[in-house]
């Protein structure tokens, strides 16, 4: 056994030989190892830390350690990043002898000490404070582990969203403050593989974001979240959260609702809280919808004129800008058709001015001539088409689409015509679009932002990803103007405006990276909303299990990462230009992650760190 001062026997007896003693300081009670001389292979802000072998174990992986550096008394912090590894004393570990003592069953084990790796966090002030270093730890320096106090103390991983326990240590809680402006309105990505652990993840943020105030909005595409306002059930669950003093419980019921789309089912119809929703056309941009709809070049075109149309057939039947309203026309002078539509602009309105377009182009056009013919209402112009939506199937109302046609002089080629017509009947077929005689209104974008209330999104029974693209544009823009009347109001009363977390689920599918380039316009809404959140308290949470398949640009608008397993290594090397500060180790360890085992990387933590995340206390929708 080693004596008091960690030195095995037979080595002690070998340094008294020579003529040298071992005596071990006072102020070094306590200490597990000693830093070892550096070798031609060592690199910086790393060291190697050897351990007597009943030490062994008390320095595991991720554990911090502090280092006086002997003769000028300078102290580090670090982190143990590769180990504890068991080495022979005075052997290799492969040496013949040892080989044939494993491989025939002796029990001879030699004595061992243990080897661990630590990279430098930085030098320590005498007020606690970090600085980076200078210089290196001096060879034979002693080392003490951390307690889960002063670890906790050093990573500054306090936070009231809690996210699970750091691995090395038995107590230290990590959490994201909901309070710092530096993190959640900075935006999130929670990456990994299916079973990795992400939707637990999810439930859990979601859970503790709203129980800090947050006022959170999880868009859905799989139906998974329902039952959030359920503890959860699964025994399994239970035990894991009792291990850990926890206890199941669901989101205030009163505070989540459960949104899905008019003539669309939900996953969970029992929630006490559904709500039917429409859209607003009118809140889509046009240049929006033609990407989304995946128009051609020419059918672009004529989309725009007949928008275009539409605008003036409304202006003259004074549906908008309404007549002598100062309002309505200072709004159409600051509107930007990138971010919003045309306003009370409705996929009736445009589908009319279309078929008109399409029965002119179909017609040839007008054949008769002079000035009392373009003074007629002239209904051979457009094919004698007569308009059959509301509010143009009036008089009035086809003789303003007849006139604007006739003066527009859309393109003749009926073939796009009728494909823009087809592509805008497959939109309207989905019967999604608020009607103002019948079926449920759009969402009020403000009861979304009330502190600790949960929208979910369920877009499960949505049918294609282009209608759940519209959905998510629309929100999106809906939230970022209703956030933005929300900062406008709190400044002028003095106080603070609400925090808002969205939740984008199967983020691939919504901005993927084959569809950035068709989809320009889109990505820079998303990029607009991110920029503009970072001052407003609106944070996006990216959540896909291909990041993949995420543009770099999207990824590059995160500052906080929840990373779970990920074996793909282009997946790893790509966020490895990412994510900063993850030491090789933790990447190392990226592909073997057990389910709930993630690498948070977070602002406001000094340094990443390996978390078991805290089993959901919600009742996830389990689907196969």
């Amino acid at each position: 056994m080693p004596d008091a001062n960690g030195i095995a026997p037979a080595l002690a007896a070998d340094i008294a030989a020579a003529g040298g003693r071992v005596v071990r300081p006072a102020e070094h009670d306590g200490s597990v190892g000693r830093t070892l001389f550096d070798l031609p292979g060592s690199a910086d802000l790393t060291v190697t830390v050897l351990l007597p072998n009943d030490h062994l174990h008390r320095a595991p992986s991720q554990s911090l350690v502090r280092i006086r550096s002997v003769k000028d008394d300078r102290r580090y912090l670090g982190v143990v990043t590769a180990g504890p590894f068991a080495e022979p004393d005075g052997l290799r570990g492969d040496s013949p002898m040892l080989q044939a003592v494993a491989t025939h069953g002796g029990d001879y084990l030699p004595p061992y000490h243990g080897r661990v790796q630590v990279s430098i966090l930085g030098e320590e002030l005498a007020d606690k404070s970090l600085t980076p270093p200078r210089l290196r730890p001096l060879p034979n320096s002693p080392v003490w582990v951390l307690d889960d106090r002063e670890s906790a103390a050093v990573l500054k991983c306090d936070g009231d969203v809690r996210l699970g326990l750091a691995a090395g240590h038995e107590g230290v809680v990590v959490g994201v403050p909901s309070g710092a402006k530096a993190v959640f309105p900075r935006h999130t990505a929670v990456l990994g593989t299916t079973g990795g652990g992400k939707s637990n993840t999810v439930a859990g943020l979601v859970k503790r974001a709203t129980a800090a105030g947050m006022a959170v909005v999880l868009l859905d595409v799989e139906g998974e979240y329902t039952r959030l306002h359920e503890p959860s059930s699964d025994t399994k669950m239970s035990a894991a959260l009792a291990n850990r003093g926890l206890t199941p419980e669901g989101v205030p019921a009163d505070s989540m609702t459960v949104y899905h789309l008019v003539g669309r089912d939900t996953t969970n119809p029992a929630h006490p809280h559904r709500k039917p929703f429409s859209l607003q056309f009118a809140y889509l941009s046009p240049y929006q919808v033609f990407e989304i709809l995946g128009l051609s070049d020419a059918q672009q075109e004529r989309f725009l004129k007949a928008y275009d149309i539409a605008k003036e057939v409304m202006r003259e039947l004074g549906i908008f800008p309404r007549r002598n309203n100062a309002e309505d026309e200072q709004r159409v002078m600051e509107l930007d058709e990138f971010e919003r539509g045309y306003p009370r602009m409705s996929l009736g309105i445009l589908l009319d001015v279309v078929e008109a377009c399409l029965a002119r182009a179909d017609s040839g056009g007008s054949t008769k001539k002079g000035k009392k013919a373009a003074e007629e209402d002239d209904e051979d112009d457009c094919g004698g088409y007569v308009p059959r939506r509301k509010p143009l199937n009036t008089p009035a109302g086809a003789a303003a689409v007849r006139k604007r046609v006739h003066a527009a002089n859309p393109p003749k080629n009926a073939i796009s015509w009728r494909g823009l017509l087809g592509r805008l009947n497959r939109l309207n077929r989905l019967n999604v679009f608020y009607d103002e005689d019948a079926g449920p209104p759009p969402v009020k974008y403000p009861n979304l932002l009330k502190p600790g209330s949960l929208g979910v999104f369920d877009l499960s029974d949505s049918g294609y990803s282009e209608l759940n693209n519209l959905v998510i544009a629309d929100l999106l823009r809906g939230i970022q103007q209703a956030q933005d009347a929300a900062c406008e109001e709190a400044e002028k009363k003095g106080e603070k405006p609400p925090r808002v977390l969205i939740v984008i689920e199967e983020a691939h599918e919504f901005l993927s990276d084959e569809r950035i380039d068709k989809t320009p316009i889109l990505f820079q809404q998303v990029a607009r909303i991110a920029k503009r959140g970072r001052k407003r308290w609106l944070g996006l949470c990216f959540v896909t299990q291909l990041p993949a398949h995420l543009p770099k640009q999207v990824l590059g608008l995160c500052n906080s990462f929840i990373l779970h397993k990920l074996t793909d290594p282009f997946v790893v090397n790509l966020l490895k230009r990412q994510v900063v500060g993850v030491d090789d180790g933790l990447w190392d360890r990226l592909p073997g992650l057990a389910p709930g085992q993630a690498v948070a990387a977070f602002p406001h933590l000094t340094r990443p760190i390996l978390v078991s995340i805290d089993p959901a206390p919600c009742q996830l929708r389990m689907t196969e």
